[in-house]
């Protein structure tokens, strides 16, 4: 059963209220054509499992969206439609997704606005371009797939290679392989959100 959570977004995850340490948080994952499977839905999951509220976001160009390998996944909302007030954290999957997603204005300005709110940016793989095209890697560390270290570059970052990055509310990540890595940061920053332990302002591991 479909319920309105709030600000016109709906969540289809059940009726029943959420458990769990990140109870009440409300994250939203980007999507476009082609993402790269295990970076959206890991995520997906591993938050719901943790009791978070999460929305996949669309461009606006489709109400389903296919991955690299066929699976699909459904938007509850459309970019143009949300704002970053309404999430705590904007996670965004690699893939070739992101080049999609960069190419709709509403999509930059969410990312933009979520960064300048403070609010968790979280970019994994590819989806590095979105940060760039969002100007929120300016003199910030960063990393992502080796293929765009350039781009991250002359965007502003200072490029490592390392399984996650976190500069502030800036968490990033190189490929599928880095997930275990990438969530742990992510759901820990949630946590602080949430009044946790605070946590150092740069954390590379790997």
């Amino acid at each position: 059963m479909d319920t309105t959570n709030g600000n016109g977004l709906t969540d289809g995850h059940g009726a029943e209220p959420a458990t769990g340490e990140l109870a009440g948080a409300r994250v939203a994952i980007l999507a476009e054509s082609l993402y790269e499977d295990l970076e959206l839905w890991y995520p997906y999951y591993r938050l719901r499992e943790a009791g978070a509220d999460v929305f996949v976001v669309g461009s606006g160009s489709a109400d389903v969206y296919q991955s690299k390998h066929g699976y699909p996944v459904t938007v509850d909302a459309e970019a143009d439609t949300v704002t970053a007030s309404q999430f705590d954290a904007v996670i965004i999957p690699g893939g070739y997704s992101p080049d999609y997603m960069r190419r709709h204005p509403p999509m930059v300005k969410l990312v933009r606005d979520a960064h300048e709110q403070g609010k968790i940016v979280a970019a994994i793989c590819h989806a590095g371009w979105m940060l760039a095209s969002a100007n929120v890697v300016q003199g910030r560390t960063a990393t992502s797939f080796r293929s765009i270290k350039d781009d991250m570059v002359n965007a502003g970052a200072n490029w490592v290679d390392r399984e996650v990055v976190r500069d502030g509310n800036v968490i990033t990540s190189r490929t599928p392989a880095d997930l275990p890595a990438f969530m742990r940061t992510i759901v820990a920053a949630l946590r602080e959100r949430r009044g946790a332990r605070a946590q150092p302002d740069v954390i590379v591991a790997g």
